[in-house]
């Protein structure tokens, strides 16, 4: 059973090295990582070269009801007024080791939805 955990955290741990390797943020173009619990979902603009966090937004933020793919579409549009006030317009998607499924997908689309551009 514990050889299982760590088998699949290995292998989640390889493909957000695979996801990321080949994007780098800078303060123009970040890298926007997302992170998926089971309950929250929580998404974050990246500087790389200064290694600083730009923005971030989460549905704790979001006082609305609903199941977690609608607040996720709302924190991704959240997050793009964020970064569009900060004059940022273009970003790296990182997902991460998640599948662009979901709520993921549905972040992704609220941020397009705000005029992020990815």
């Amino acid at each position: 059973m514990k050889d299982k955990k760590k088998f699949k955290r290995v292998k989640a741990q390889r493909r957000a090295v695979r996801t990321r390797s080949k994007m780098f943020g800078i303060a123009g173009k970040p890298r926007v990582s997302v992170f998926r619990s089971l309950s929250h979902i929580y998404v974050q603009a990246i500087d790389d070269n200064k290694r600083t966090t730009i923005v971030a937004a989460s549905d704790k933020e979001i006082k609305t009801k609903g199941n977690k793919t609608d607040k996720a579409a709302l924190v991704g549009e959240a997050m793009g007024r964020k970064l569009l006030d900060k004059k940022i317009s273009s970003i790296f998607f990182d997902r991460g080791a998640y599948k662009y499924h979901g709520r993921v997908k549905a972040l992704a689309e609220g941020m397009r939805k705000a005029g992020v551009i990815f």
